[in-house]
């Protein structure tokens, strides 16, 4: 955060939430602050997705998975098919 003023403000933070900032920050090589800082940055209240969407989102999720899944079996079973036709299996 070059060419910014930070200003020093104490803030109360649960054991556990402190904890997270600490591991979060060691991971990646940074400064608990600036983990704070980033989490500030990133947050926006008027962004979040209503329980509908979030479910919509997940069930969007859940869907494009199961056709992943399926794919990849279906996938598996031809190359099994092949190889065994080619005598490699």
């Amino acid at each position: 955060m070059p060419n910014q003023n930070l200003v020093r403000k104490q803030y109360l933070m649960s054991s556990e939430n402190i904890s997270k900032v600490d591991q979060l920050a060691k991971q990646s090589g940074s400064s608990s602050a600036k983990i704070v800082r980033l989490a500030v940055d990133a947050y926006d209240p008027d962004n979040h997705m209503s329980l509908n969407e979030e479910k919509d989102l997940m069930e969007l999720v859940s869907s494009r998975l199961k056709e992943a899944i399926a794919d990849t079996r279906t996938t598996r079973r031809k190359l099994d098919k092949t190889l065994t036709k080619i005598g490699i299996v």
